[in-house]
């Protein structure tokens, strides 16, 4: 940058401008904001960042975050410790649990096989996921990857490590948006509804 840009600013920008979803023009819009904001609001952003690296950590068993292990999913006993939802990402987690009907536990993998981005199954939680199994009674696994290519190569893995282990393993049912118009669904959507359709 410019040398009329002094050094603190442009290296918030770079480090705003690595954030996903953040280019360079956002980043600097947010620089210049925080720079006119009150103190309060920069250096509350500041804390938070702060406390957000050093408090938070992911769950001994379902490697969600957490503050305290284990995390509270995991050490409520009203939820069905026989059902695993095994998702992606801990914002899958906040997905499910909006729903408000999910009443089982989970597991988050922290990705998804991905050849082309040099992911394989060791990167992954599916070791442990495998060692919960083998440890609990768990009577039903719900693959609830992300549908697509690499969701997909995640969930069939997931099965065939999990065969012969005496667990039932479903995966999330795909199909028609609510309130979605079926001139705008693609073929792959459209197909999938077809072929999970139920009785009315």
């Amino acid at each position: 940058m410019s040398k009329a840009v002094p050094e603190p600013v442009t290296k918030l920008i770079d480090a705003l401008s690595r954030l996903p979803g953040v280019g360079p023009k956002t980043a600097s819009r947010l620089t210049f904001f925080l720079l006119r904001a009150p103190d309060e609001l920069s250096l509350g952003l500041s804390d938070a960042l702060r406390e957000l690296k050093a408090e938070t950590k992911f769950c001994s068993v379902c490697y969600n975050i957490t503050v305290q292990d284990p995390c509270g999913i995991c050490s409520d006993s009203r939820r069905d410790h026989s059902m695993i939802a095994v998702v992606e990402e801990p914002l899958d987690v906040l997905a499910l649990e909006r729903t408000g009907v999910y009443s089982g536990v989970y597991h988050v993998l922290h990705g998804v096989i991905s050849p082309v981005n040099g992911i394989g199954p060791d990167e992954l939680r599916i070791r442990e996921l495998v060692k919960r199994i083998d440890e609990g009674e768990v009577l039903e696994i719900i693959v609830a990857t992300n549908p697509g290519l690499e969701g997909d190569a995640t969930a069939m893995y997931i099965q065939r490590e999990l065969a012969g282990k005496g667990v039932k393993i479903t995966r999330l049912a795909r199909g028609l948006p609510v309130g979605g118009d079926l001139e705008y669904v693609d073929a792959v959507t459209l197909s999938r509804a077809l072929q999970g359709r139920g009785e009315l």
